[in-house]
Formats: C-alpha cells, sequence, structure tokens
C-alpha cells in the first residue's frame, strides 16, 4: 500500500490525471490478504447445470448432469462450486465474490465436516433478500472451529468478471468495504451532478454536443448504479436489464457526441464522417441484438466501447492535427477513458484485491473522462466569453469612434442628437460658430487651423467645467448642451476660453453663438433650428458692431 501510495506521489507532478486516479485506487484497495490468512480466496472446481437442475442441498457436487468448467463463463449461465475450509477458533465469518458483484442470482450452502447444513444465505440484484452490508453481497455466518464445505451458486444472463467465493472476517470485511463503497457513491454523485449540468446546458445552448453527452452519461449512471448495488439497494430497483440496454445505448451515443464535439461533418472530414456512421448503424445492431440475446450483451458492450473510444481517438488525432484546440483537449480526456476503460472490458479477475471489483473501476473510468470533459467544457466557455468581450470591445470601440470627431476628440453631431434625446425640460442647446479658421488656414496652412480648433475644444472644456458638454459638428461650428445650468454661464466659458486663444497667439479668434431652452421646442429638430437661427444672427449682428472681428475674406 504504501509503496503503491509513493509511486502515486512521485508521478503526480508528470502524470497528474493518471497519479490522482492511482492514488485513489492505492485508497480503496484495503482487501489485500493480511497475514492471519484473511481474506481468503475460496479454491473449488465449477460445474455449469442445466436450467432445470435442481440442487438437494448435499455437500456434494457428484452428478452426471453437471458439466466441470475451468471458470465462469462470462456469455452467463447457471453455475456450482465446492470449496473447503478451516476455521481455528469460533467466529463470525463473511462470504463475497470478489473481482464482480454484478450477479443477478446466488446461493450459499455450508457444511460442517459431518455434512450437516450448519448456514445458507442467498441475494443477487433480481434477489428480494436484504444486503446485511452496504453495497455489497456479503453474507455473515457463526462458524464453530471446524472444517467446512461450501457450495455457492451463481446464476446470470451475463457476467462482467469471475464471481470468486471468498471468506474474511467479519470485523475486517466491515473496514474493508467502506473505501470502495465510498468511491463507488463518490463517482456516481459526480455522473449524477455533471448529467444534470450537461442537459440543462444543452437545454440553454441547444448544443446536440453537451446533449448527447448527458445522453452518455445517463447510460453510464444507469449501469455502474445499478452494478455499484445503488439502485437495488437504496431504490428497491432490481432489473437486471439496465446493466445491458443503456450501455449499448450510451456506446452509440457517444459516436454522435464525437462528430458533434470534433465538428466533423460529411463536407469537411468525409471518412471519418463515413466511418462514424458505420459504427452508429453497427451499434444499433449490437443495441438490437443484446435486447434479443442478453448473455451476449456484455460481450457486445465491451465491443461497443472499444469501438467508439478508438474512433474517439482517431478523431481526435485527426483535428488535433488540424490545429483544433478542443481536440486536443478531448484527446487527453479519452486518453485516460482509454487506460480505465481497456482495463475495464478486458479484465477477468483481479488478482489479489477483494473489495474493489471490476464495476469500480468502469465507474471511475467514466468519471475520470467526464472530468476530463468538463475542462474541454471549461475551455470553449473561457474562449467563447473571450471572443463575445473581444467582439464587444470592438463594438464599442467602433460606437465610441463613430461618435467622436477625430482631430478634437469632442464628441460630433452624432453624439449630440443622441445626447438631445433625453434632454430635461429645463436643458438648453447652444451653437457656437468660430471666426478666424479661414484666416488661419489660408495665412499658416491648415495645421495652424487645426491648432486653433483643437486649442479652442481644450480652452471651452476646460472653462466649461460641469457645466455642459461640448461637441464639434464639423468645420469651425462647435455645440454645448447643458442639462440645466445658466446660459451666463456659457458666456462665461466663450470669454475665457477666446481670452486665452489670444494669449497663445490666435488673434483672430473669436466666436458667436445661439442658445435654445428645450421648454421653447416640441422636438430634438425644432431645438437645433431654434439655436442654428440665433448663432447666426448674432454673428451678423457681431459684425455690423462697431469694433466687431474683421471679416475672414478682408
Amino acid at each position: 500500500m504504501n509503496q503503491l501510495l509513493r509511486r502515486a506521489t512521485d508521478s503526480f507532478r508528470n502524470r497528474p490525471g493518471l497519479a490522482l486516479a492511482a492514488l485513489l485506487l492505492a485508497l480503496c484497495i484495503p482487501g489485500m490478504a493480511r497475514a492471519d490468512g484473511y481474506p481468503a480466496r475460496l479454491q473449488g472446481q465449477w460445474f455449469r447445470a442445466p436450467p432445470a437442475w435442481v440442487y438437494r442441498a448435499i455437500p456434494s457436487l457428484a452428478d452426471p448432469a453437471l458439466a466441470a468448467v475451468p471458470e465462469v463463463a462470462l456469455t452467463g449461465g447457471r453455475f456450482f462450486q465446492l470449496s473447503e475450509f478451516d476455521i481455528a477458533q469460533q467466529r463470525t465469518m463473511v462470504v463475497d465474490f470478489k473481482n464482480t458483484q454484478t450477479i443477478a442470482r446466488f446461493h450459499h450452502w455450508i457444511f460442517d465436516a459431518g455434512g450437516t447444513l450448519v448456514g445458507e444465505a442467498s441475494g443477487g440484484i433480481e434477489s428480494d433478500a436484504r444486503n446485511p452490508f452496504f453495497l455489497t453481497f456479503g453474507r455473515s455466518f457463526d462458524l464453530l472451529a471446524g472444517h467446512y464445505k461450501l457450495v455457492t451458486e451463481v446464476d446470470s444472463p451475463f457476467y462482467i468478471a469471475q464471481p470468486q467465493p471468498y471468506l474474511d472476517t467479519v470485523e475486517h470485511y466491515r473496514e474493508a468495504i467502506k473505501r470502495p463503497a465510498a468511491l463507488g457513491v463518490l463517482c456516481l454523485g459526480i455522473l449524477l451532478g455533471l448529467g444534470i449540468y450537461y442537459f440543462a446546458l444543452s437545454i440553454a445552448r441547444r448544443d446536440r454536443a453537451e446533449a448527447m453527452y448527458a445522453l452518455f452519461i445517463t447510460g453510464n449512471l444507469l449501469f455502474d448504479s445499478t452494478s455499484l448495488l445503488v439502485l437495488p439497494d437504496l431504490a428497491g430497483v432490481r432489473s437486471f436489464a439496465l446493466l445491458g440496454i443503456p450501455l449499448l445505448f450510451s456506446n452509440a451515443v457517444y459516436i454522435v457526441f464525437v462528430l458533434s464535439l470534433l465538428e466533423i461533418r460529411r463536407a469537411t472530414h468525409p471518412r471519418l464522417y463515413r466511418l462514424g456512421l458505420i459504427l452508429l448503424a453497427l451499434l444499433a445492431v449490437f443495441a438490437a441484438a443484446g435486447l434479443a440475446l442478453p448473455h451476449l450483451a456484455l460481450e457486445l458492450e465491451r465491443t461497443g466501447v472499444a469501438m467508439f473510444l478508438l474512433f474517439g481517438m482517431a478523431a481526435g488525432i485527426t483535428r488535433a492535427r488540424e490545429g483544433n484546440i478542443t481536440a486536443r483537449f478531448y484527446l487527453a480526456a479519452v486518453s485516460l477513458f482509454l487506460v480505465f476503460g481497456g482495463i475495464t472490458i478486458t479484465a477477468s479477475r483481479l488478482t489479489g484485491i477483494y473489495t474493489l471489483h471490476v464495476e469500480h473501476l468502469g465507474a471511475l473510468a467514466v468519471t475520470i473522462e467526464v472530468l476530463a470533459l468538463a475542462l474541454v467544457l471549461s475551455y470553449q466557455f473561457a474562449r467563447m466569453k473571450e471572443e463575445r468581450e473581444t467582439a464587444l470591445s470592438q463594438h464599442t470601440h467602433s460606437q465610441r469612434l463613430a461618435r467622436t470627431d477625430a482631430l478634437t476628440g469632442l464628441p460630433n453631431r452624432l453624439a449630440l442628437e443622441e445626447d438631445l434625446t433625453p434632454l430635461p425640460e429645463a436643458g438648453w442647446l447652444a451653437f457656437i460658430d468660430m471666426d478666424g479658421l479661414k484666416y488661419y488656414n489660408d495665412k499658416y496652412g491648415h495645421d495652424r487651423g487645426d491648432e486653433l480648433l483643437c486649442a479652442f475644444a481644450n480652452q471651452l472644456c476646460e472653462a466649461l467645467g460641469k457645466e455642459g458638454r461640448v461637441y464639434r459638428l464639423g468645420g469651425d461650428e462647435f455645440a454645448i448642451v447643458s442639462r440645466g445650468g445658466e446660459e451666463a454661464a456659457l458666456v462665461r466659458a466663450l470669454e475665457k476660453a477666446l481670452a486665452v486663444l489670444r494669449e497663445q497667439g490666435f488673434e483672430q479668434a473669436a466666436a458667436s453663438h445661439g442658445t435654445a431652452h428645450m421648454r421653447e421646442a416640441s422636438s430634438r429638430h425644432q431645438l437645433m433650428n431654434l439655436a442654428d437661427q440665433r448663432m447666426y444672427a448674432r454673428k451678423h449682428e457681431s459684425r455690423r458692431e462697431p469694433g466687431a472681428a474683421a471679416p475672414e475674406n478682408p
């Protein structure tokens, strides 16, 4: 145990996913044989029984109707085993199965040295017998010191692994089953939570990949919750069919998921797309065959898992080589699943391990892949958010540019028209026309004229402060919008700005303004017309007054 934990810790830096899985497994394997010899595998000959054969509850299987076989056939059937063991002192012992607990029905008969039946117990997924230990098929017997024979019967449509009886003390057994049971419940909880999450996402986003993956999780959840005895023990659902059909269905769903996730379409990837459709058709045939021939369901499931895993790897490698980032994340996830899923579909026995079953490894494999693919989904969400923020930023920037005067940095006419719409009744609009721009353009060039415009914009904004907002409408025309300030503030700001300009060398700078109040107009258009008319009226009046600024074209 310590060596296994140490190896997991040492490899954590370079292979965090594998190291985490190894660590989980190490923590869940307390069922190794101890110094006292327990738990102990019960060795014996297996016999296959005809369906109608009746066992007479005797300490012998010497019957010509029984066929000796080297091991239980995974394709199912009814099998008996006779084994013997010794008890050194009186104690309570537990008989359970190592490797697997996917057994439809089982029965134990224990006989003492004299051939007297001293205990029997039954159970199984389809049995109504209550399991005295949490999520296990362990059965306890109070035995005196002595020699015993155990006859075990198992009967199932199929077996995930070899159902091998073993013996343990009740004290050790209670402790040994805790961690595997916790691992199973943890995996089921993760699958349930993420299954609901993917269903919700598929509805909200109308995404086929997420819908298919939710269905894939559902199929595995039904399988694992039945094989780990959660549904039989906690919900009273004792259907062996939940071990065959959901998994066959989820295998087919996974193909559709890969096609959707990696965006494999007929037009872009014709070979992969055709291969996916062929596999999908084969898996549909497998599902139908599993319904008609339950004893072949497990072999069909294993073949289906191998098919969709290999297809997923091929599709992931192809898309990753094309630079698809999602495919690279997917490859990492499916590689972990390939390791543990491969162990699950090929292992028929776990040497030296008792309370951890192949079903636990299968649930762990699916959970690891689901968690890893959750990272793929997180990456997609992050990328979508980044693209959305970039698009929003670009849109905002474009909007800002569209509402901003390129020369002065002031809001432009478009911004003015938008800002006038919510203007309160106490607000007012002023139009300003500068004098002197043409003079400086003609005499000193447009650069000097641009300097005048920028200097006027800056000085007017500074002088006006919070009393209003300055806009440039184009050429030498400006505007001010106030939401309720005094018009006198405009006059003061304008005079101050022009005084600073003259100090800066723009002696010809002058300006005329016209003001209109919101209460005078019934519309934005009328308000702008009033301000414009009054500005030009004042401009003409100022030119007729003594000492007025010289015309721009003397």
